[in-house]
């Protein structure tokens, strides 16, 4: 049977090796996981505890309206007012099958065959492959260490760019923009015509400084958003996007076609997860500390070439002084150290072969055997 070649799109290698440590845990190893960016805490409580008493109250969860639970759009709404003081209209909150549905609701609404969309590079993978497989051109911005690894107006010049695409804090080098940097960024799509959208799904994930929101600066930009980090609901697949009024409509009709809706099950959880402020904080505390180890622990071991993350829970290190395979030095690690770790290669195809990245998202516990294990792989290594 014939391929498309909309279909022809790279694998995601952190999944490949998930499945490698998965393989050393069943042949009886204790891998410790850096690879994945999942919290290991499960939804709130409250989130877990308002399904059950939907689901045994004879709920029957069916359908919702395209646009998702008019209760969920009015809560998320109501957040951007106590996170960031703004004013936001909950007809202009889209419920979402996660962020990935957003971002293909994103891109089918603005953007034609072949139009050419900016992304940062490094950059989550996912975002060119999506674009890839609707037949438009991810333009790879090679992004530099004194940017903190974010793009800067002048990374636009001469790209013909009908899009840019930003996320702060970004993965995988969990650096923010500041107001004047998105505010620049913003301010130079507007003046060519070119469309903004601002990924925020690791906001409320911020250690010495709170992330700004597109929406503190303008209207007319897409802001996607998500329940999967700081609400710790990877697996329910339930997000959010903003819009502005004039494309609420446009992206109803598009949602309506392809998704009809999103999870039932999984908005119920949401709503009840936003009010969970407590656990929420605990876990971002434990995240907090989780990055104190690792800034101090990686250099020790030898990765001492990182920007320090505002946010999210990740570490990017330039390792192309040690190896130009990180893929086969994520292996080394995995094998030798027990340690699953993700090479540069999903987020930069030009310098990925020189990276790595570490996530902290685990428990401290195993951050701090992690550093333990990688501290004497590497002193092994510099003896062997």
């Amino acid at each position: 049977m014939r391929n498309s070649r909309r279909g022809a799109v790279d694998p995601f290698i952190v999944m490949d090796v998930m499945e490698a440590a998965r393989a050393a845990e069943e042949a009886g190893r204790h891998v410790i996981h850096m690879e994945v960016g999942q919290p290991a805490t499960p939804a709130p409580g409250a989130a877990r505890d308002a399904l059950a008493r939907a689901m045994s109250g004879g709920d029957a969860l069916g359908y919702t309206v395209a646009l998702g639970l008019p209760a969920l759009r009015a809560r998320i709404a109501r957040m951007y007012g106590e996170w960031y003081n703004v004013d936001l209209d909950p007809a202009r909150v889209v419920v979402t099958p996660g962020s990935s549905g957003a971002f293909i609701l994103a891109f089918t609404a603005l953007f034609d065959t072949g139009d050419r969309v900016g992304i940062g590079a490094p950059g989550y993978p996912s975002y060119r492959q999506i674009l890839k497989a609707l037949d438009l051109q991810p333009v790879m911005l090679e992004t530099a260490a004194k940017n903190r690894y974010q793009p800067v107006p002048s990374d636009l010049q001469g790209q013909d760019l009908q899009g840019l695409m930003v996320a702060s804090p970004a993965n995988p080098s969990g650096t923010m923009l500041g107001r004047d940097a998105l505010g620049d960024l913003m301010g130079a799509c507007a003046d060519s015509g070119a469309a903004f959208i601002s990924d925020e799904i690791y906001h409320g994930i911020e250690y010495e400084a709170k992330a700004v929101t597109a929406l503190e600066i303008s209207d007319e930009c897409y802001v996607i958003n998500s329940f999967s980090k700081y609400f710790s609901m990877t697996g329910w697949r339930v997000g959010w996007m903003v819009v502005p009024e004039d494309h609420v409509r446009i992206i109803e009709r598009i949602a309506q076609n392809m998704f009809i809706c999103p999870p039932h099950a999984s908005q119920v959880a949401a709503l009840a997860a936003m009010d969970c402020e407590d656990e929420l904080q605990g876990n971002l505390s434990v995240y907090a500390e989780n990055r104190r180890l690792m800034l101090e622990g990686l250099p020790k071991a030898g990765f001492d070439r990182i920007a320090p993350p505002d946010g999210a829970f990740y570490v990017y290190a330039d390792v192309s002084h040690i190896t130009d395979d990180s893929r086969a030095f994520a292996a080394e690690i995995l094998e030798k150290a027990g340690v699953a770790v993700t090479p540069g290669l999903d987020f930069d195809e030009g310098r990925g072969a020189g990276t790595l990245r570490f996530s902290y998202a685990r428990s401290t516990a195993d951050i701090n055997e992690g550093m333990a294990r990688l501290a004497r792989f590497m002193a092994e290594r510099r003896v062997g």
